[in-house]
């Protein structure tokens, strides 16, 4: 990509790979760790990762949902508004909070012009499926509905997008959006970072083993049995649960975002063939030995993985740069 030298780029990856490794190694993994202590330890900075920085100009509503209320976190770009990007957060449905990634959200939003709306679903175990889903479908709708315009002050375009198990809902509320209100074409461009799409598990999530950069086998299966405790294998090929299954028609155009040392990969390689062969425009983005989570990451390869998807997003939707 043009300003980034690949070269570079890789052996600076697998530099930082290694102290991730190296680093991840230190602490309890996520897996044998309550996620009500995790989640605390995130936000204060503790472990590896570092606190999370609240922007001033961010603020967060709440709408009605399903389950109470659907906290949204509101991050306004820098000029006019030139409509609303619906993010929705990663973390294996257990962790992570719509106000965790401000810094990132600000960029999203000042080099797009859209105001960006993330959501703060209900986590796993303590509300398992449907709840996350359920949420995002309520945010989706009151976006798209006069109340959420007005609560704005947005017209314009609208994208959704999310990283992770925020990929994953993404995909599943524009599915839903079609099969239970009809609703297509309202989002131009979705934005899927590194999903997992079939939660059943595609080969290689099977073949990843116990290796922990980020993610490993019994994180991955960890993480699915908060979020479905009663499911089995084939129930969670169900296609509101795992979208790799669901009938593709009605997407919006899509850029598929994912590393190639992720255990996710083929979840992106699947989701993305499927989306196109349904007749949608997508942007497959592989960034070469790249691990899961590395958007979050101070890494020169997430810097480069974002300039593609912002650059995306202004050409999808016709928006102008900065």
């Amino acid at each position: 990509m043009t300003g980034y030298d690949p070269d570079r780029m890789l052996v600076e990856t697998r530099a930082f790979n290694a102290e991730l490794e190296r680093l991840m190694a230190t602490v309890p993994s996520v897996h044998t760790v309550p996620p009500a202590q995790t989640r605390r330890d995130r936000r204060e900075g503790l472990g590896i990762f570092p606190a999370p920085v609240l922007l001033p100009n961010a603020r967060t509503i709440e709408i009605g949902g399903p389950g109470g209320p659907v906290p949204l976190r509101i991050i306004p770009p820098d000029r006019e508004s030139t409509g609303a990007f619906l993010h929705i957060h990663g973390g294996g449905w257990t962790l992570g909070g719509n106000d965790l990634q401000d810094t990132r959200l600000d960029r999203l939003a000042r080099e797009t012009g859209l105001t960006v709306v993330s959501v703060d679903y209900r986590l796993a175990p303590e509300n398992p499926y449907p709840a996350a889903p359920d949420d995002c479908e309520a945010a989706a709708l009151w976006l798209l509905g006069d109340e959420g315009k007005a609560a704005l002050g947005v017209g314009g375009e609208l994208a959704i997008g999310g990283d992770s198990a925020g990929g994953h809902l993404a995909a599943l509320t524009l599915v839903r959006l079609r099969d239970r209100h009809g609703i297509t074409g309202a989002f131009g461009a979705a934005v899927l970072q590194y999903g997992s799409f079939d939660l059943s598990m595609t080969p290689s999530q099977r073949l990843w083993g116990e290796r922990n950069l980020v993610l490993s086998v019994p994180i991955l299966n960890w993480f699915v049995d908060q979020f479905l405790p009663v499911h089995d294998r084939e129930q969670r090929r169900d296609p509101d649960i795992s979208p790799l299954f669901a009938e593709l028609s009605g997407m919006p155009p899509a850029i598929f975002t994912v590393g190639t040392q992720d255990a996710l990969l083929d979840d992106t390689l699947f989701m993305e063939a499927r989306w196109r062969a349904a007749g949608h425009a997508t942007e497959l983005r592989t960034w070469a030995e790249a691990p899961h989570g590395f958007i979050s990451l101070p890494m020169t390869v997430a810097d480069a993985a974002l300039s593609a998807e912002y650059d995306f997003l202004r050409r999808t939707l016709g928006l102008h740069p900065r």
